[in-house]
């Protein structure tokens, strides 16, 4: 049972928000091998307590739903996990069946070079632009010569137009 798609991932709390699924062309004057798009991440709220998101995930691998990205950061007495997921619709029924408190949010997710400065283009651009990031995460394995960044910017479509640039 793998319900994760990468080994090393990294909360970022001074970093990234909402979904409208499209992937996005790349143009000449881009970076090659940068692939970004739209997509929905889900933020649920779970009870802080052993075993409730190995329940959690154990529901999605049921119902065949891979977890592409995944973070958690803690309160007192809640987890807020935040996931981006093979099936959306899918999983927002799952955890409604659960009466699990669910959040939509549209966020960037840019499979992009696993190499030194390639975060500091993407923060210049945006700061450029006067996108904030709210909040990020990434995950890459080390050997890896891609990785994976999720992040929300507090306006999503300006941020990939400054991306495209």
């Amino acid at each position: 049972m793998n319900f994760f798609r990468f080994s090393a991932l990294v909360y970022v709390d001074i970093f990234c928000g909402h979904y409208v699924s499209w992937l996005v062309s790349l143009r000449a004057d881009r970076e090659p091998g940068i692939n970004m798009n739209i997509t929905t991440q889900l933020s649920l709220f779970l009870e802080n307590k052993p075993g409730t998101l190995a329940r959690m995930c154990e529901s999605l691998h049921k119902a065949k739903i891979n977890i592409y990205a995944f973070t958690t950061s803690d309160t007192v007495d809640h987890s807020v996990v935040r996931m981006i997921v093979s099936d959306t619709r899918k999983a927002l029924l799952l955890f409604e069946e659960h009466s699990v408190l669910v959040i939509e949010n549209d966020v960037l997710m840019i499979e992009g070079d696993n190499k030194p400065g390639s975060l500091a283009k993407i923060a210049q651009k945006l700061g450029a632009a006067k996108v904030n990031i709210e909040y990020a995460y990434c995950a890459t394995p080390p050997n890896e010569t891609k990785g994976l960044l999720v992040l929300r910017p507090s306006d999503c479509k300006k941020a990939l137009k400054a991306l495209n640039t």
